[in-house]
């Protein structure tokens, strides 16, 4: 299940980006020519936030489609799948969209503000 090693990444990279700060949500975008599954990735993200500061954070993955352009017809057709074909048979063709995996977003708490008295009070 290669889901929990690219899950795994996501989480990594969240954390280290959150610098100690509660993570809430992250958002993923997942193309559908990826070859992720929507419901294994939120399995793993459960699994291997598990003790970070992303633990019971929501994970809101966007499914891209997959959009392909024939260079033989011209036409611009969606690709349910990676069989690169078009309608009109040819092979011939540029993928437009689906192959993403990013993070697109992620809302984490606001890091805690020192008391006024600590900033004012020199140290003993």
């Amino acid at each position: 299940m290669h889901e929990m090693a690219i899950t795994q990444s996501v989480v990594d990279a969240v954390c280290e980006h959150a610098e100690g700060r509660r993570v809430h949500a992250v958002t993923v975008e997942v193309g559908a020519l990826c070859a992720v599954v929507p419901d294994a990735m939120r399995f793993c993200f459960e699994v291997a936030t598990e003790t970070t500061v992303a633990e019971d954070a929501e994970l809101i993955l966007v499914e891209i489609p997959g959009v392909a352009a024939c260079r033989t017809c011209g036409a611009e057709f969606r690709l349910p799948d990676p069989i690169l074909l078009c309608p009109c048979g040819s092979a011939d063709v540029e993928i437009r969209s689906g192959r993403e995996l990013r993070i697109r977003s992620m809302e984490v708490s606001e890091a805690c503000a020192q008391p006024a008295a600590a900033a004012t009070t020199p140290p003993r």
